[in-house]
């Protein structure tokens, strides 16, 4: 296989919404340029991308495929994304790779939500971006409503490279930089190249002028020669066109049919020609703030972004050459671990195709098989010169489930399970809830937890069953209450004796220290699910022998871990214990450490107990139009409205809510705004639950 330099090679990566034909025109491009010599397609099961069984059976794309084609002189690597914001992760770690975006939309709907939401990823990486509006041979496209849409998007800088044109009842193309017309035969194909029709000529040269003068913008020499020349020639306008795509400040806009394969082969002359090169982009940054310079004479330097866990093969490991070249056999030593890695083989991928390379330089995507310690976000660099690239940060989850297998046999392997899907997709994130003994599995959304299911049942083997996971509630006190148990216990040798007087009171940051007590010592105890305990002794007179102290207190602790109200956690109490007997023979660490705990539950149960429930800072970014419905919905979840900021055509909703109230939150929202909100939470704090709620809380 052919190897290419880093002038020569050209990493983009398809987005779009679900639907827009993303994997269609992946599979037009590697068909025009000869890799595969007939297209498969969504309908057939076949194309090159979605060769996942379960992309196949769902008729839509679930993971981020890396492909790659050849076009005149060039590599163009791509990668096909998912259009579903559910598998939002394979998107992020895409853009994070490459060197331009090209966003595909759907001509008879424009700019959708599921661009809108892949948009901000773009912008906050100021990616260089094009867009293609495709399907403009539908009966029902609409591109011009679809250009507008863009502009919407991304504002004056989306400026026209092509538009649609029917000429004689065929399908042509009017491209305004080369100033041409493409006019395409039913199926497609290599088009007619002709000149653009008297009628259309005003339209063109006033589209090429705009074209010049947004190309200009973007370079202080070119725009010294536009005012000189009046005009710019093709490559002073490519020129520009690239330096704008680089500023993030131009977005060239093509258009096209993927499915009848016309324009494709425009679009890959123009990825060729102008899209950047990853030596055009900024250097990427180490975490410690130094540069990593994309040239072949460095220190190979790899950036993992993508780890797939395939039945026969293993891991497959896919990385990006940030700088350096990488051979067959180089060892190189991962910067998260310090352990060495050899890549005993390489490839490059097309869907499940490999073909082995011996080497691959600077700018180029690749993988290999069987690395030992490395996963998705590790950074590989040449002994001697370890550094870590900042790694890709991914979205919080917003769906989340108990999981458990059917057959408790299958328990182990369910977890081992779980580990390569989290390392396979980052954003499924797996925690073990000690309180509900539950473990829980988050995601993004429905269909993202239906792949999971889907993956665990047909790839691994082992069927499960999901609930809805438990409340992590606390509990605490109001006011103070005072008790003494007596423990007393005799059977045949030594008995057991203890007794334990004590009062409870609530704690919070900066009480004074309680009075009427003769305070001869006192620990705090940070407990580890959050919030203290607070343990005075004051016993006068040796009523109870110091030694017996600490029992009491781990007494106390033990129904802390078990609250009596729901048995959740216990926190914010502080404990005096004043008072107590003791017995020269029967009394030990035991008998004190029962009689401080039913002592520690009976005060706790006659201090007017709380429940208290954890509650998120929920953040939802919502179009102004449906702003009232959403606050609605919030509302009736007992949420607090603190905070409406605007941005751009949304409202940003600021507010506090119970997490018990957000369960299927990421579905209702998404049907309540056709699926154009979107949110985020974190943990906020422990706040009172209402009466009404407690009480059948407790008596459920």
């Amino acid at each position: 296989m052919k190897i290419y330099d880093d002038k020569h090679i050209k990493n983009v990566v398809f987005v779009g919404a679900h639907n827009s034909g993303k994997t269609t025109l992946a599979e037009t491009m590697l068909y025009e340029a000869g890799l595969i010599n007939r297209r498969g397609s969504i309908e057939s099961r076949n194309t090159v991308s979605d060769y996942h069984e379960v992309e196949q059976e769902k008729g839509n794309s679930v993971f981020a495929t890396p492909l790659h084609t050849e076009w005149r002189n060039y590599k163009i690597n791509i990668i096909d994304t998912p259009g579903l914001d559910d598998f939002i992760g394979e998107i992020i770690s895409s853009i994070r790779v490459a060197d331009s975006i090209v966003t595909v939309l759907n001509g008879q709907h424009g700019v959708e939500v599921g661009t809108e939401i892949i948009w901000n990823y773009i912008d906050r990486y100021r990616k260089p971006t094009l867009f293609v509006i495709n399907q403009i041979d539908h009966p029902s496209a609409k591109f011009e409503e679809s250009f507008k849409s863009i502009t919407n998007l991304v504002g004056n800088n989306a400026v026209k490279i092509q538009y649609p044109l029917i000429v004689d009842g065929s399908q042509c193309i009017v491209d305004v930089l080369k100033m041409k017309m493409y006019k395409f035969l039913p199926e497609g194909g290599k088009p007619e190249k002709l000149e653009i029709p008297e009628d259309q000529k005003d339209t063109a040269n006033y589209l090429h002028n705009e074209l010049v003068e947004k190309a200009a913008e973007n370079d202080e020499k070119l725009m010294e020669l536009f005012f000189e020349k009046g005009s710019l020639n093709e490559d002073e306008m490519r020129k520009g066109i690239k330096a704008g795509m680089l500023n993030h400040e131009l977005f060239p806009v093509f258009c096209m049919s993927a499915l009848n394969d016309m324009g494709s082969g425009r679009l890959m002359g123009f990825i060729d020609n102008v899209a950047p090169a990853a030596a055009d982009l900024e250097p990427e940054q180490s975490t410690d703030g130094k540069d990593i310079i994309p040239e072949k004479n460095k220190p190979t330097v790899l950036f993992i972004f993508k780890t797939v866990h395939q039945p026969n093969l293993g891991q497959v490991t896919f990385f990006k050459v940030k700088s350096g070249e990488l051979k067959v056999n180089d060892k190189l030593v991962n910067s998260r671990n310090g352990e060495t890695e050899t890549f005993n083989q390489l490839f490059i991928m097309d869907g499940k195709d490999r073909k082995p390379v011996n080497k691959l330089t600077v700018g180029d995507i690749g993988a290999t098989l069987k690395l030992k310690f490395t996963e998705t976000n590790d950074t590989l660099a040449e002994p001697g010169h370890e550094m870590t690239i900042k790694p890709i940060q991914y979205p919080q989850p917003r769906y989340r489930k108990a999981i458990s297998a059917v057959n408790n046999k299958d328990e182990e392997k369910l977890s081992e399970a779980l580990k390569k899907i989290h390392s396979q997709d980052p954003t499924v994130v797996v925690s073990y809830s000690k309180e509900g003994k539950q473990l829980i599995v988050s995601c993004q959304g429905e269909l993202h937890m239906a792949i999971v299911e889907w993956t665990l049942n047909n790839i691994h083997g082992i069927e499960v069953s999901f609930d809805k996971p438990k409340i992590a509630f606390r509990e605490t006190i109001q006011r103070s209450s005072n008790a003494n148990y007596r423990h007393k216990k005799q059977s045949g040798g030594a008995g057991q004796f203890a007794q334990v007087h004590m009062k409870i009171e609530p704690w919070f940051e900066g009480i004074d220290e309680p009075q009427g007590f003769n305070i001869r010592g006192k620990e705090e105890v940070d407990l580890p699910w959050g919030g203290k305990l607070v343990f005075y002794n004051c016993i006068v007179g040796g009523a109870i022998d110091q030694r017996y102290l600490p029992s009491v207190m781990k007494g106390i602790l033990e129904v802390m871990e078990e609250g009596p109200l729901t048995g959740s956690y216990i926190r914010d109490v502080r404990v005096m214990v004043y008072d107590g007997k003791m017995h020269s023979v029967d009394s030990n660490d035991i008998s004190f450490k029962i009689a401080g705990a039913h002592a520690f539950k009976e005060a706790f149960l006659n201090a007017n107990p709380k429940l208290l429930e954890p509650t998120m800072e929920l953040t939802v970014k919502v179009p102004e139009e449906m702003v009232g419905n959403v606050m609605t919905d919030l509302q009736s979840r007992r949420s607090i409205i603190q905070g409406i900021d605007s941005n751009d055509n949304y409202q940003i909703l600021k507010c506090i809510a119970p997490e018990a109230e957000l369960y299927g939150y990421s579905t209702d929202l998404r049907s309540l705004t056709q699926g154009r909100a979107t949110f985020k939470s974190v943990f906020s704090s422990y706040q009172p639950v209402p009466n009404n709620v407690q009480k059948e809380l407790v008596n459920h």
